[in-house]
């Protein structure tokens, strides 16, 4: 009992200790999970709809399929029933940090409309929240910076949604979309021309000598072939 006793206290007199749960925000060395809410309903549900498990992957092995994308989410769209319980398993693949954003949730349940978890390298985070009824689109994405940018967006649909975002890799057409331009110089220029030329001109130059290619490859055959016997 003492033991337990001066445990707490060493607890309570940890800053760092004292720091892993604040409120609606629980940290440790890994990461960070803000607003989860495995049960408290919103104030337009009457009850839960689902229990969905959910795992999403975060990390640049999923921005390979997006041409200019350096990271992404491993699915960029998800659907769930008004009320639905989502029960979430975050998993960052890569050895920098990773977060996955809700925004738009009701503020009296969600502080500042957002659901929030985050890695800092490789590894993983459950938490679960309860959406409203609200026929809705609600970003998911990572706030670090430029990795929104660089493809770490998704969107969760209530009921269908009311619209897809904008800039949703594989989905929706970028605001503004990425440009990939050439600085052209006279050598560029030079080798551009000279490979198209060269590309024509190999066609042609193998059908009019196809007969002594043909020649040439059956006697470089047969003397390779003498020098093995």
């Amino acid at each position: 009992m003492k033991a337990l006793l001066v445990g707490l206290m060493i607890l309570g007199l940890n800053p760092l200790a004292s720091a892993m749960n604040h409120g609606s925000m629980m940290m440790d060395e890994k990461g960070m999970i803000m607003n989860a809410n495995p049960d408290t309903l919103p104030k337009d549900c009457i009850k839960i709809s689902q229990n969905l498990d959910i795992t999403i992957h975060a990390g640049q092995k999923n921005a390979l399929k997006f041409t200019g994308k350096m990271f992404a989410f491993d699915q960029q769209e998800w659907n769930v029933k008004p009320c639905a319980k989502i029960n979430i398993t975050f998993i960052n693949d890569d050895q920098i940090r990773h977060q996955l954003m809700i925004h738009g949730l009701p503020g009296y349940l969600y502080p500042e409309g957002m659901f929030h978890l985050e890695l800092n390298g490789e590894g993983q985070l459950q938490a679960s929240l309860i959406m409203p009824s609200l026929k809705k689109t609600y970003l998911v994405h990572c706030e670090l910076p430029q990795h929104m940018e660089k493809g770490m967006k998704a969107q969760l649909k209530v009921d269908g949604g009311d619209g897809d975002l904008p800039s949703i890799p594989g989905l929706t057409k970028p605001v503004r979309a990425d440009s990939y331009f050439v600085d052209w110089t006279p050598l560029s220029l030079s080798i551009l021309v000279l490979s198209a030329l060269l590309g024509c001109a190999i066609p042609f130059f193998i059908l009019l000598n196809a007969n002594r290619i043909k020649d040439f490859l059956i006697k470089l055959f047969n003397k390779i072939y003498s020098k093995n016997l």
